[in-house]
């Protein structure tokens, strides 16, 4: 935890240094305070004092997850007022002061439920809180403290609904960043509905968003409804597939309608075959998809009766890593927008699978669940298998969350080119080469850990050549001499991943992408 928290301090030091403002400030102040709240989490998570059952295998996480949606909030501030683009470095400015504000929410919660009360927390907590409450007074219009506010009665609300409903499926910064996230879609959904300006915004954010809040809102209706009556049987699946059609057909699909201002499905039909580019980035994707699915079917046939209890191992979940890979990199190169919207839908299948899975929804839900429980691992330890779905969203979050409007030329200068690519450096290969070499090759362990010495070096060297080939290939990235700067990104966040105990698929891609923005 200690480790964790020196790099933690040392992304933000660094971001601190290039932006140095009040917000800076403010983001240092929060880890000063979320380092001495979290050993009040852990204790209470130790101790079962929690209000809800959190993940048991993992600590709190509170410090690494309160510091990521201020940071991004920060970076995306200062590249969009680089770029002269005075909305979106406002829109910056409430994303930090937002993820602050939660952080201090779940900090508060921590204090006020210890027993004893611990008086130096106390004391740290309200000098952090005063700090951001006065910067925020002083940088924020009255709509935007409006727009801060709103954002944390959805969490508050949000969190009492889905920690009760998912036992043991998140740690305290898991649900922070899972939770918060949700909650900023939620938000500015609700916001551009109310306020739709025909031709302003593109449809794939608007896809982004109603597709989310969609897939959430499913969950939490199937869910109410399964309380009341077996999800198991057929007539439960039929009334299943009916409500499904009728929600996406009567609700999801004239929400985007009202958005876009013309017809979804058309408009996703003309978006995916619009050039002969997408034709074939599709049909590599779905040879793709087909070869998951083979590895997936060819696992379970090894299976024996005898060994009802084998799992897959590391090296073959890490199949899954390359295969992502070979996914997001010719989307990268040739055709980011399509690779947005492609990621959207694959999300959107993946949560609705999980949910025929979880309820047990005829034909397919048993036959899921017998397919999905050998790739599980000590993550997993909730109703629900998120593990997969992380592996996309940390893919998928550096290209969804790419400032588009604030860079004219579809890239960022200097590090900030990379952005897109920090799934892919970060998971797909760094974390891949660390978990294959260190479970094969590693001899010295990292103190207190069981990631070793030189999967965490061989993860910076692969992430180093990855950089090269990606100068080679993509010939919109120019780096501008920022080596310096990519290399101690890298090491730092190859090294937060020897030694959290998060969700690193989820952690280490948002970390890299604040630092390539900074």
């Amino acid at each position: 935890v200690l480790v964790e928290s020196l790099v933690v301090f040392l992304i933000v030091l660094l971001v601190h240094a290039v932006v140095w403002d009040r917000y800076s400030w403010c983001a240092v102040a929060l880890a000063v305070q979320a380092f001495y709240v979290q050993f009040k989490w852990d204790r209470l998570l130790q101790l079962g004092g929690a209000v809800f059952q959190f993940r048991t295998a993992a600590n709190s996480g509170l410090l690494p997850a309160s510091m990521v949606i201020p940071l991004l909030g920060i970076a995306m501030k200062e590249r969009c007022k680089a770029a002269g683009i005075v909305y979106f470095e406002r829109f910056g400015i409430v994303v930090a002061s937002a993820g602050m504000l939660l952080a201090l929410f779940l900090s508060v919660i921590a204090v006020g439920i210890t027993k004893p009360v611990p008086t130096n927390t106390c004391i740290l907590t309200g000098i952090a809180g005063s700090i951001i409450i006065y910067t925020m007074k002083h940088s924020l219009t009255v709509s935007e403290v409006i727009e801060v506010l709103e954002v944390l009665l959805i969490f508050v609300y949000l969190s009492m609904i889905l920690l009760y409903l998912l036992p043991r499926c998140f740690t305290p910064g898991e649900a922070l960043l899972v939770l918060g996230g949700i909650s900023f879609v939620l938000n500015q959904l609700i916001k551009r509905s109310l306020n739709v300006i025909e031709g302003r915004g593109d449809p794939i954010d608007f896809f982004l968003l109603v597709a989310v809040v969609g897939v959430v809102l499913l969950g939490l209706f199937f869910t109410v409804l399964f309380m009341f009556m077996d999800s198991g049987t057929w007539i439960s699946s039929m009334f299943f597939h009916m409500m499904t059609a009728v929600l996406g057909l009567g609700v999801i699909m004239p929400w985007l309608y009202r958005l876009i201002q013309r017809n979804p499905l058309f408009w996703l039909l003309q978006f995916l075959f619009q050039t002969q580019t997408r034709v074939y980035l599709l049909v590599y994707w779905t040879f793709l998809a087909a070869s998951a699915c083979g590895v997936v079917f060819y696992q379970n046939t090894k299976r024996s009766s005898e060994s009802k209890k084998h799992q897959a191992s590391t090296i073959t979940r890490k199949y899954f890593h390359f295969i992502v890979v070979a996914t997001y990199v010719p989307g990268l190169i040739y055709d980011r927008q399509l690779l947005y919207v492609a990621a959207v839908l694959c999300l959107a299948v993946f949560i609705f699978l999980e949910y025929i899975r979880y309820f047990r929804i005829k034909p397919f839900g048993q036959t899921l669940r017998h397919l999905l429980s050998l790739f599980l691992d000590e993550r997993d330890s909730g109703p629900l298998i998120l593990t997969h779905i992380y592996l996309l969203l940390g893919m998928s979050l550096p290209v969804w969350l790419f400032p588009r409007s604030c860079a004219p030329k579809g890239t960022l200068p200097g590090a900030g080119a990379l952005v897109p690519y920090s799934g892919v450096l970060a998971v797909g290969v760094g974390d891949t080469i660390a978990s294959v070499f260190g479970s094969t090759m590693g001899e010295i362990k990292w103190p207190g850990t069981k990631k070793t010495f030189e999967g965490t070096m061989t993860a910076i060297f692969a992430q180093i050549i990855a950089v090269a080939l990606i100068l080679i290939f993509d010939s919109s990235v120019n780096l501008n001499s920022s080596y310096a700067w990519i290399l101690a990104s890298v090491s730092l966040v190859s090294l937060l991943e020897a030694y959290t105990t998060q969700i690193d698929n989820l952690l280490l891609p948002l970390y890299l992408q604040i630092m390539f923005m900074a």
